[in-house]
């Protein structure tokens, strides 16, 4: 049963420009009872995810991945070399109550990042 409540919202700052990931393709995914897209898209002017998962639309109790697709835009944002050590960044995260709202922000640069549940 899809609960139409609480939401996931994904968004992502590249600190080493301090602007937001404009363009950064992410996906979200439910891993329970089985793997499932939940959303799947590019990173709006504010770095968010503009997705009607974030008003809570598909998203279900249970284990849950977020990709963030760094090294494209990286190199998107810098040419081939500007992406050397960072790929694809998965999150795993729980879901326990469908009406809490989980807020997913990442801040990163070429090297490494922090990925934590928000307010």
């Amino acid at each position: 049963m899809t609960q139409n409540a609480g939401g996931i919202s994904l968004h992502a700052v590249d600190v080493a420009r301090g602007v937001p990931a404009q363009g950064m393709q992410v996906e979200l995914w439910a891993l329970s009872p089985q793997r499932r897209l939940v959303a799947r898209g590019p990173l709006a002017a504010n770095g968010q995810l503009d997705h009607p998962s974030v008003r809570g639309e598909g998203v279900t109790a249970g284990e849950h991945e977020a990709l963030f697709h760094v090294g494209d835009y990286l190199r998107a944002h810098g040419g081939p070399e500007a992406s050397p050590f960072l790929e694809v960044l998965p999150f795993r995260f729980q879901v326990r109550d469908v009406t809490q709202h989980v807020h997913l922000p990442l801040k990163f640069t070429a090297w490494g990042c922090a990925l934590f549940r928000g307010s």
